[in-house]
């Protein structure tokens, strides 16, 4: 069904989200400061986070029992799922994509071209499943390693092969946490240093306050919470500026059709520039204004700024038949 864009509302979306960084800056617990969350605890390491942090989780041994705990059953009083680490839950798929067919494996055990590829689309399956059926918000953690690029050194999400492709197709944000100085931060900002992803307002680095005994660990709800407040504003100002729209292409209209002579049209043309335009209203109008000076062979003076009708064309009289001529 084709819809039309201007009926998006906005203002209540799920989100998701990459989180990367090196061991131990954080990240686990950033990525349960997520609204009501389901940790996926792939790593096994659910005991490095503060008692305090830990929420609901499940540790599962392999990738069968990922899809069999993602229903929507198990998961009906979640608002998040926070897959940790996505490198171990690829390294899972992997595993799971080779046992399904050995073509997916090569001899020394690692995944083949083909199996790079079956692997990348299951995890896009998997995170549009728990995205359009399940409606979660989703978090996925990742390692962050060092690559050299010539004399700088830049992080990247740490994930076998192609896979890192589709790990970012399917991200509505993605952030590097780091330490400046004694802080954390988060940024969502393409730089020299890392890749990342930002939208909806939410770019550049973010400070990522510290936990304490009275402060709530309840960063990324606030952000979420930014994300949408800032896609419900997009959405008012949106209705707004069609409302504007619709209102100059009513005035538009009423004044085109009112075009009938060379008059007429100077008169109009005084009236469209009045017209308070909005969105694409203007350049609209002016091909339809320019569509009805046409069809009516109205010609445009520049020095006196006036439409006129065209000159007719001189008609030949008939030679008269001389007296006597046979």
């Amino acid at each position: 069904m084709i819809r039309n864009p201007n009926d998006i509302k906005e203002g209540n979306k799920k989100i998701r989200i990459l989180i990367a960084g090196y061991p131990g800056i954080g990240k686990s617990t950033l990525a349960l400061s997520a609204p009501n969350p389901l940790h996926i605890d792939v790593d096994f390491g659910i005991d490095r986070i503060e008692p305090r942090y830990r929420k609901p989780y499940i540790q599962p041994k392999d990738y069968d029992e990922i899809l069999a705990d993602l229903t929507p059953e198990n998961v009906k009083d979640f608002d998040t799922l926070v897959f940790d680490t996505g490198g171990k839950l690829i390294s899972l798929m992997s595993l799971w994509a080779i046992k399904k067919d050995p073509k997916y494996g090569q001899r020394d055990g690692s995944l083949s071209l083909k199996g790079y590829g079956a692997v990348g689309k299951e995890f896009v399956r998997l995170m549009d499943y728990c995205f359009y059926e399940l409606q979660k918000h989703i978090v996925i953690v990742f390692h962050a390693t060092e690559e050299k690029d010539g004399d700088n050194t830049r992080l990247r999400i740490k994930v076998e092969g192609q896979t890192k492709n589709n790990v970012w197709e399917p991200m509505d944000l993605g952030g590097f946490v780091e330490m400046e100085g004694n802080n954390h931060t988060i940024g969502f900002s393409n730089c020299e240093r890392y890749f990342a992803k930002g939208t909806r307002g939410v770019y550049g680095k973010h400070k990522i306050p510290a936990l304490s005994p009275t402060a709530p660990n309840d960063f990324l709800t606030k952000l979420f919470d930014q994300y949408n407040s800032a896609a419900a504003q997009e959405v008012q100002k949106n209705e707004e500026m069609q409302a504007l729209y619709d209102i100059a292409m009513t005035a538009g209209r009423e004044i085109i059709n009112s075009i009938v002579s060379a008059e007429t049209a100077n008169i109009a043309g005084g009236k469209m520039k009045e017209i308070q335009h909005a969105l694409t209203s203007e350049r609209e109008l002016k091909d339809l204004f320019r569509d009805r000076i046409s069809a009516l062979n109205l010609v445009y003076d520049k020095e006196a700024k006036l439409y006129f009708e065209p000159n007719p064309e001189p008609t030949e009289e008939p030679q008269s038949t001389a007296e006597g001529e046979s």
